[in-house]
């Protein structure tokens, strides 16, 4: 599994028994395998109070999880507006003739907590986990697998979420943002690149995808790895840096945190022709507002995300969400976390409108696997994960969004250079 850090206290947790209904396995899956209510309020073991408490026999219950309480990798947005969503669709009639009650849960980004969300959707009978973020989906997925509940939108940080039968991925994960980045550098020019990456073996794996983007232009990447736990990266921009030859960019492919503290070093060291890049996620509009805006270390900065940048007309509808039905809540339309959590409750909700009223967690999978693309509106290109959709690749064959964005910072602003997706799916196929 690839994960990109790890924080937090591990919380207390029961484990529970994982018996019911056998997995169905359709012909789709077998091949792939081969080759509101108000939501409650946070219970004690970090999620929402039990569910058949909060909801008659008739409600659509699932639950979104993060981190919170755990350090740089919390997502409380994520699951700020998973509730919001909730509100809206109970406030305007509900779906398909039932109220959706939203659980939510605090992963504590440990294994530990990730399991006692996963035992937690379970024992609820949640018709699905939606928009999420956890780096434990070795973790998480067995569990959800044992109930054939489908986890729809993970933020997409462990192989996991790409290979699982029960996954339902709405963006390419780490490997299309690093293909994405190695082809904006070189649509911009750059001659020779400098990666900085986790000295880990997911580390390892970043490379491959940086470089075989980098390839057709005969580049290769200057490889600088840099150690997860260290507070301070200024050997490893001097490295990164060189001897700042023109045309020479700098891509930091690191956590939030680490990126943080590479961007601190990087600004104190005298160079004129270096550029820098990263991918969204390790940076993002409130790091570029929190770092001195136009005049910080990110100005001109390239940036590869899945998604249009937050001033996009796509994320309104995400905006006035989150004004309307999450007023007292901090949810940051920037956070790609969170536009991954709108993307994946659209998909959930225009499924549950074809079903109709008669669904449970079998209808529910099967039509995600079957059904024609579903439109994000704009967000994404449409999702559909039949057969055909999929990603020719054995490490990742749930992958069917293989588009990003590419973008920039430009006085100030975090804004896409193109107004178009970008297709690395060629990358994804080929990377050794």
């Amino acid at each position: 599994m690839t994960r990109l850090g790890t924080s937090g206290t591990k919380p207390a947790v029961t484990r529970h028994g994982n018996t019911g209904r056998p997995r169905r396995l359709p012909l789709a899956r077998l091949l792939a395998a081969g080759a509101l209510t108000l939501p409650a309020a946070l219970g004690a073991a970090g999620c929402g109070g039990p569910a058949d408490a909060a909801t008659s026999s008739s409600d659509i219950t699932v639950m979104t999880m993060a981190p919170a309480g755990s350090g740089g990798t919390d997502r409380p947005g994520m699951t700020a507006l998973a509730e919001a969503i909730g509100r809206k669709v109970n406030a305007t009639g509900g779906i398909s003739g039932h109220k959706l009650h939203v659980l939510i849960c605090n992963e504590h980004n440990t294994a530990e907590g990730a399991d006692a969300c996963a035992q937690q959707a379970v024992e609820a009978k949640a018709l699905a986990v939606v928009g999420s973020y956890s780096q434990w989906g070795d973790t998480v997925l067995p569990v959800l697998e044992g109930k054939s509940i489908p986890y729809i939108g993970g933020y997409g940080l462990s192989t996991d979420e790409f290979r699982s039968p029960d996954s339902y991925p709405v963006n390419g994960g780490t490997p299309a943002l690093l293909a994405g980045n190695g082809r904006q550098l070189v649509a911009e020019g750059c001659r020779s690149v400098s990666v900085v990456r986790p000295d880990t073996r997911a580390g390892d794996v970043m490379l491959n995808y940086l470089s075989r983007a980098l390839s057709p232009a005969g580049i290769k990447p200057v490889d600088v790895p840099a150690p997860e736990q260290s507070t301070d990266y200024t050997s490893v921009a001097q490295r990164a840096i060189g001897t700042d030859q023109p045309h020479h960019c700098v891509t930091a492919a690191l956590a939030s945190d680490p990126t943080q503290t590479f961007l601190d070093a990087y600004r104190r060291l005298h160079h004129t022709r270096t550029r820098l890049s990263s991918v969204i996620g390790s940076f993002q509009q409130s790091v570029v507002d929190a770092t001195g805006g136009s005049s910080g270390p990110l100005a001109g900065a390239y940036a590869t995300s899945w998604y249009p940048d937050e001033s996009s007309k796509v994320w309104d509808a995400l905006r006035n969400t989150a004004r309307d039905y999450a007023p007292g809540d901090s949810i940051d339309p920037s956070d790609p976390g969170v536009q991954t959590t709108w993307v994946a409750y659209q998909v959930f909700l225009q499924t549950v409108e074809r079903l109709g009223s008669q669904i449970d967690v079998q209808t529910l999978a099967t039509a995600l696997d079957t059904q024609g693309p579903l439109s994000t509106g704009g967000a994404t290109p449409p999702l559909s994960w039949r057969l055909s959709d999929m990603l020719a690749s054995v490490d990742s064959p749930r992958l069917v969004n293989t588009s990003v964005t590419f973008q920039a910072v430009q006085n100030g602003q975090l804004l896409e250079q193109q107004h178009r997706f970008n297709d690395v799916r060629w990358v994804l196929t080929n990377v050794s």
